[in-house]
């Protein structure tokens, strides 16, 4: 059985802050940046669910990856980059959730399995 990793957990938290950020940074009248904080908020958590309860798949690592980068990019996307205390905190969640789940990738590719099988080896 796989081990869990640490950044997943980091993962799990950060999904939950995000959530809560809105209500938390005042910028819950935003509705753009509140929006994008929730619903991105809860795939995080649920992707880091994922890959707590099932820590061989490469799966939630790549989509947290990919939340990150759309975090970063959300508030021109969305144009909420003038609200600074939402803007600032979709970019500094978002580079966390990139890197976070790029280093679990890189963790799990370290960690990899010898391609040679102990219990049965093959003959020459």
């Amino acid at each position: 059985m796989k081990r869990q990793r640490w950044q997943d957990w980091l993962l799990l938290i950060g999904g939950i802050w995000l959530f809560v950020a809105p209500w938390a940074l005042g910028s819950s009248t935003d509705a753009a940046s509140s929006w994008n904080a929730w619903i991105v908020g809860l795939l995080v958590v649920a992707s880091g669910w994922w890959a707590l309860s099932r820590p061989s798949e490469r799966a939630p690592e790549w989509l947290q990856a990919l939340f990150g980068v759309w975090l970063f990019i959300a508030p021109w996307v969305l144009g909420f980059s003038a609200v600074t205390a939402a803007a600032w905190n979709a970019w500094l969640v978002g580079a966390a959730v990139l890197i976070l789940g790029l280093w679990a990738l890189a963790d799990m590719g370290a960690a990899a399995p010898s391609t040679v099988d102990s219990e049965h080896p093959v003959a020459h």
